[in-house]
């Protein structure tokens, strides 16, 4: 018996050994070591402490009780919450902002140093509505608040190139891609705002940026989860500054200990004494379905898989095109941003990224341009429909025959056997290949060197912001964490005549026959154009993209979202709260932009709140009892008293 039991001690700690090992050289541990060969580096090296032996006790009383994660540091910083949003993104703005509102004690917790997901650290600082929406103005009111918020903040902005150190954003707002553009520091502060506000309603709300997802603990039986884990990352040096370089800083965020860059505090987040709590996935990439396995699907799917017209075939390789944005300035640098972009190791040829680069017949600077299309900053105070900018002005660049990054060698997302493989799905590491993060991010500062060298003139010159007064706040100038337009998609439970619950194309669009009326069954609504950044091959092999689904939201109906597509197999606590909500590849490319993703995160947020508000027993029942008619008459009521929108 004691020999059997020292057999599953020296097991845990080779499999402790093993993950560590990748970390500290620091690459994603595809081949992880055998046992043996684990145990062979442990015995080389020092004695364990007693705090080490400790830790490998706690991780074999973890391992008998179920839980998956490994190693799990026993000294662990505890949060109680009835509502846990993992990702700040801004579906998680949205769901915390909306729990608190409706009196739920909210923890969040967001891997990057700002909140707002893409109108923040993944630089798309221009908010994109659909035409229809903006027309009848039927957005819902705390959206309107938010973009109140963001007209009314103060940011920091480079006097060298602006002339002014700071400025309110209702001073310097003028683009065509809509109503608002932005530096994307100001969407942080607008986020960090709304939940300073609402937590009034909820005192002992709480939120942490620079704190990466780890894992999850669940009960005997499975179907729910009991404990959220975490790890902050505090920065040793006071002038800390982001990479904005993800492909080398990202195990480096999510590593359980402390380096020689950031002090790491392990967080477990936990329901208050003989209390449920709801559990919100608000990562754009889905990390606690990945991480967890939950049912689900990558990619592009065939029309014998979803039977939608427009679907061609089913390859998980096939996400859309994932993005970093960076900022130009009309500004002198003595070509300094040339220069250091000459020294870039590319990976791929130049003169092969090269070839994706196109303006796409727009003129950069003059009338509607692309230079005007996202500008951030406006000093000119230019028209950006009919005049030029001027020295100082500011543009974000997100743009599809740019800095989209579309190439699925290798694709961005790890599929389940890799993260098995990994180790991730017992060490979780952000569930993303490295190899694709770095391709992205050169193919962007290529992109940025590709505008400065064709299209810079003596009277504007293009500069490439980027270092601690740089609108992004990294050392390269490009965004914190890629724009990601699609990640891990649930499956749904059975309901409306299909086994795995989806939105289809039929559901969305006014073209199609054989879509199905989720009007009285919506828990969100939204619109926009059906838009794919779509995929390929180096080969140019096919891709099983549906090139022929995009539409303009002129076609596409009002995008009722009903309660069941939020909801997961397997576990009765979680719901999605972004984009990972139980769509297609071609709904997903209507419901993934700023307002699509603020209407489900936000409806995720109350119905959270609303759940644990139940008394006892109903509310540790499974959140698909919501779905019943009598019972989703009165959470949609609520939805609208809490300043959400469910009719169009």
């Amino acid at each position: 018996m004691q020999q059997g039991k020292w057999l599953l001690m020296a097991s845990a700690i080779a499999a402790i050994a093993g993950t560590q090992w990748a970390l500290w050289h620091q690459r994603e541990p595809e081949q992880p070591l055998s046992q043996q060969d684990a145990l062979t580096q442990l015995t080389d090296s020092p004695p364990l402490t007693a705090r080490q032996l400790n830790r490998q006790a706690d991780l074999l009383s973890q391992e008998q009780a179920g839980s998956r994660l490994a190693p799990l540091p026993t000294d662990r910083q505890q949060w109680i919450c009835e509502v846990v949003v993992i990702g700040g993104s801004l579906g998680g703005v949205a769901a915390a902002a909306h729990a608190m509102q409706a009196g739920a004690q909210t923890c969040v917790i967001e891997l990057t140093p700002w909140l707002g997901g893409q109108m923040s650290s993944q630089g798309v600082s221009a908010i994109d509505e659909s035409l229809v929406m903006r027309q009848r103005q039927n957005f819902s009111a705390s959206w309107n608040q938010l973009k109140q918020l963001l007209h009314n903040q103060t940011v920091d902005l480079p006097e060298a190139v602006t002339g002014v150190p700071s400025a309110e954003v209702a001073d310097i707002n003028s683009c065509w891609v809509g109503e608002l553009c932005f530096p994307p520091q100001a969407g942080h502060l607008a986020a960090q705002h709304l939940l300073e506000s609402n937590r009034q309603q909820a005192p002992d709300s709480r939120w942490r940026t620079s704190t990466a997802f780890k894992g999850a603990e669940f009960n005997a039986e499975g179907d729910r989860i009991t404990a959220i884990y975490a790890v902050a990352r505090t920065p040793i040096a006071e002038n800390y500054l982001p990479e904005g370089r993800l492909s080398q800083e990202l195990h480096r965020w999510y590593g359980w200990e402390s380096d020689d860059v950031f002090e790491k505090t392990a967080i477990e987040l936990r329901p208050p004494a003989d209390r449920p709590f709801i559990i919100i996935d608000a990562t754009d990439t889905g990390e606690l379905v990945g991480w967890a396995n939950l049912p689900h699907r990558l990619g592009a799917e065939s029309q014998a898989t979803t039977g939608e017209p427009h679907a061609v075939a089913d390859n998980p390789d096939c996400t859309q095109a994932f993005t970093f944005p960076f900022v130009l300035a009309i500004a002198p640098d003595n070509q300094q941003s040339l220069a250091e972009l000459a020294q870039l190791p590319t990976g791929y040829s130049k003169a092969e990224h090269r070839r994706d680069f196109s303006l796409s017949g727009f003129n950069l600077f003059s009338g509607r341009s692309l230079f005007h299309y996202r500008r951030i900053v406006s000093i000119s105070g230019s028209d950006p429909l009919v005049g030029t900018p001027g020295l100082g002005d500011m543009t974000a660049i997100n743009w599809n025959r740019g800095n989209d990054w579309n190439l699925m060698n290798p694709p961005l997302l790890l599929s389940s056997e890799q993260l098995k493989v990994s180790g991730q799905d017992r060490n979780w590491l952000g569930g993303l290949n490295i190899d694709a993060l770095r391709q992205g991010e050169n193919h962007a500062l290529l992109f940025a060197e590709w505008l400065m060298t064709h299209h810079s003139s003596p009277n504007r010159p293009l500069t490439l912001l980027k270092g601690r007064n740089g609108p992004l706040q990294t050392a390269s100038g490009l965004s914190m964490y890629p724009y990601i337009r699609e990640g891990r998609r649930i499956l749904g439970r059975p309901a409306y005549d299909d086994t795995s619950f989806m939105l289809r194309e039929q559901d969305i669009r006014y073209d199609l026959s054989g879509g199905r009326d989720f009007a009285q069954k919506a828990v969100a609504v939204t619109n926009y154009a059906i838009d794919i950044h779509g995929c390929r091959y180096r080969n140019w092999e096919p891709s099983g993209e549906a090139g022929s689904a995009p539409v303009n939201e002129y076609v596409v109906k009002p995008i009722y979202v009903p309660l069941e597509a939020m909801i997961p197999q397997q576990v009765d606590n979680l719901l999605m709260g972004g984009k990972s909500i139980a769509v297609t590849h071609i709904v997903n490319a209507a419901t993934r932009t700023h307002y699509g993703e603020w209407s489900i995160g936000g409806a995720a947020g109350v119905i959270a709140a609303y759940q644990i508000a139940q008394p006892k027993p109903l509310n540790t029942k499974p959140l698909t009892n919501l779905a019943t008619p009598n019972q989703l008459a009165e959470v949609r009521h609520f939805l609208e008293s809490q300043q959400l929108r469910v009719h169009w």
